[in-house]
């Protein structure tokens, strides 16, 4: 039961977060959102900031899985499966629920590269791009670590533009330029 109200809390602080940004949400919303006593709170978490850690670790959790799930759905090839980042993308980025990627606000409300909170979104960040460069690796990239890079710029360009513009095509326009580094580099290969 116990565990039920902590993933519950976390869940529901997450939600909250993406929506209304991390500073905005104060405690009190969160725990009547939650439905739970501050008590479940303080039992979990020593404070707001380890609550917005759990949740952008079960945010990051569950975003890579479903990127790295959807990619192997949308392509076999290994240079297929570059480009299919941008059609999981665009999906994500196409959603109503969309309101921008939580780990770049986090880094922006929390920008001492010092902060927990921000550490815990840096540390997002580069398991997308390991994945990215994984992807790189396996299509036989000269320099995989330097298309990963590049690649992963287009990435998260798409996600800030989609995010201040409400222009859900940004991450179609993202993978038109991906075929054409992906393209390159693999033709040079």
């Amino acid at each position: 039961m116990a565990r039920r109200k902590r993933d519950h809390l976390v869940e529901t602080a997450l939600g909250l977060f993406m929506r209304d940004g991390f500073h905005a949400t104060g405690i009190d919303r969160i725990l009547a959102e939650a439905g739970v006593a501050k008590m479940t709170l303080y039992n979990n978490f020593h404070s707001k900031e380890a609550l917005i850690v759990a949740a952008l670790e079960r945010h990051d959790a569950a975003f890579v899985d479903w990127l790295q799930s959807r990619v192997e759905a949308l392509a076999d090839a290994p240079g297929d499966r570059l480009l299919a980042l941008f059609d999981a993308l665009d999906e994500w980025v196409s959603g109503d629920d969309y309101h921008g990627c939580p780990f770049m606000k986090a880094c922006g409300e929390f920008d001492d590269v010092e902060d927990p909170v921000h550490a815990a979104a840096l540390a997002h960040k580069r398991r997308v791009f390991i994945y990215v460069r994984e992807l790189a690796e396996a299509a036989g990239a000269d320099d995989p670590a330097r298309l990963a890079g590049e690649l992963f710029l287009l990435i998260e360009g798409a996600m800030i533009v989609a995010q201040m513009t409400r222009d859900r095509s940004t991450a179609r326009r993202a993978r038109a330029a991906a075929e054409v580094l992906v393209a390159a580099t693999l033709t040079a290969s």
